[in-house]
């Protein structure tokens, strides 16, 4: 059974993941936002208008605010003044998107409050790294830094893999790869879901790139006759096998 836990922590407990509230207007990009971030493993809600968020906020803080510039109701920008006066809220982690991109305006965002920027078209995997990122340093009891599945192990913090008493070495794309996988086992992705997750530029990379380092990463954690851990689902994708370790 896989175990998610940090040193000094203990251990994650399911259905605790870190609760993120996106607010952005455009319902694309929030459809894509909240996609990406469910499948990154977090707890997602969505607003369109600022004052609605603000109601929603002065109910209950999410672990982290992904937040529009420009937003009808009140202005991003207005809301996380707001936020920054409240005791409550004045240490919520912030993300502030927008198509400002001029430095005096970046300046004025974080002027406000916010902890991080992103200017849109932004790429959805930096988004998702900043956002571990941010999580980590405000809220570092809620993002596990060790995945553990049966006798493997992959600790975040220090790039190392180890498989029972054997330390695997990975190339980081490998590592990015198995990270990807082993979050969430069980779960089938296809290639062209990984080239977003672990590339990040999946039109300019050939799908066939994800079974060359698939084959890397099953070489460099099996040996032997020991258990593959990556299973292939044909026409589908792969997956980490939610099996493993359970015999």
């Amino acid at each position: 059974m896989m175990t998610l836990e940090r040193k000094d922590a203990g251990t994650r407990e399911a259905g605790t993941s870190p609760r993120i509230l996106v607010v952005e207007d455009e319902a694309p990009l929030a459809m894509l936002l909240s996609y990406n971030l469910e499948a990154e493993g977090f707890q997602v809600e969505s607003e369109a208008r600022g004052d609605d968020a603000e109601v929603r906020l002065a109910e209950t803080a999410p672990d982290l605010l992904i937040l529009d510039w420009m937003l009808p109701g009140v202005s991003g920008l207005e809301l996380c003044r707001r936020l920054r006066a409240r005791e409550d809220t004045r240490s919520l982690p912030i993300i502030m998107l927008t198509a400002r991109g001029e430095e005096h305006e970046r300046v004025r965002g974080l002027s406000v409050g916010a902890d991080d920027y992103v200017v849109k078209p932004f790429s959805v995997p930096e988004l998702m790294a900043r956002v571990h990122a941010l999580l980590r340093r405000a809220k570092p009891e809620r993002i596990a830094t060790k995945l553990v599945q049966g006798d493997l192990a992959l600790d975040r913090e220090t790039h190392r893999v180890r498989r029972g008493e054997r330390e695997i070495h990975l190339g980081p794309t490998e590592f990015r790869l198995l990270e990807y996988l082993i979050e969430k086992p069980g779960r089938v992705f296809s290639r062209a879901r990984l080239l977003d997750a672990v590339w990040g530029m999946a039109a300019e990379i050939d799908e066939r790139t994800v079974d060359v380092h698939v084959g890397r990463l099953r070489k460099a954690l099996s040996r032997g006759r020991e258990r593959d851990p990556i299973r292939t689902v044909r026409g589908a994708g792969y997956s980490f096998d939610e099996t493993f370790g359970r015999d």
